[in-house]
């Protein structure tokens, strides 16, 4: 898949699966927006890429504040001439079990991650649909589409209310050419997950039937798929990128690689 001539912005850049965004579309010719509150990191983000020959320009974005996703966004279009893939990819996940869990973080959890993404549309919504060929991308997950996980409701509750977002837009969106998709990873190697121990990461890969966890390539190829040119028919629909994490009934279920 080339995007030449494509100006895709990714929020969330500076790390874990938007890092492996900003790569993938960067090696496949686009010029990259990386947008992320954490300076530093999103700085040496943006110099990784640019070292790999890749066009790419970094601009410190909270998610959860319009007039700061107005900025990028106008910056976005300023440096490169057009807005042509929105991949809202920023997330957070605070562990905090429902009992203990205090009304400050459901509300970061929520602005961040699902009305970000409400945001980052809104704000982009003119230049997608100068465009002519619009996408956006949501980064939802299968944690609240379809799984659940101790001390993640809030999460949980975020993520599933982007297929929510992501369906309304559909409608509102298809007019201007414009397809919204939403891909939902499983247990994918980041340094976020470093944060839930070692053991989580090794109960997941057991009940993954392809034995091993997820990268952020793996990701990038389902995103880069929904930014395709040839995906113009495609809209509306999540896509699970788990391993078949979510179809073994039993751990036992999962049968042992073959030597």
């Amino acid at each position: 898949m080339t995007f030449q001539g494509k100006t895709v912005a990714i929020t969330g850049a500076a790390g874990g699966i938007g890092t492996g965004l900003c790569q993938q579309f960067g090696r496949a010719g686009a010029n990259v927006a990386l947008m992320d509150l954490d300076q530093a990191a999103l700085d040496r983000a943006c110099e990784a890429l640019k070292a790999e020959g890749s066009v790419a320009q970094a601009f410190v974005t909270d998610v959860a504040d319009l007039d700061s996703v107005r900025r990028s966004v106008a910056s976005t279009v300023e440096a490169f001439g057009s807005l042509d893939v929105m991949c809202c990819n920023a997330a957070i996940f605070p562990i905090s079990n429902i009992e203990e869990t205090l009304p400050e973080t459901w509300d970061r959890c929520m602005a961040v991650n699902t009305r970000g993404a409400f945001f980052c549309v809104q704000a982009a919504l003119p230049h997608l649909r100068k465009s002519g060929a619009g996408r956006v991308i949501l980064t939802s997950s299968i944690t609240g589409a379809v799984t659940g996980i101790p001390s993640f409701a809030h999460y949980a509750a975020s993520k599933a209310a982007l297929l929510g977002f992501m369906r309304g837009a559909v409608i509102e969106l298809a007019r201007d050419g414009i397809t919204v998709n939403a891909v939902l990873p499983g247990v994918v190697e980041t340094e976020a997950l470093k944060l839930l121990g070692e053991d989580f990461a090794t109960s997941a890969r057991a009940i993954i039937p392809v034995h091993r966890l997820g990268q952020p390539e793996d990701i990038a190829n389902a995103v880069m798929f929904f930014a395709n040119s040839a995906s113009s028919f495609v809209t509306g629909q999540s896509l699970i990128v788990d391993g078949g994490q979510v179809v073994p009934e039993t751990p036992e279920s999962v049968l042992p690689p073959r030597l």
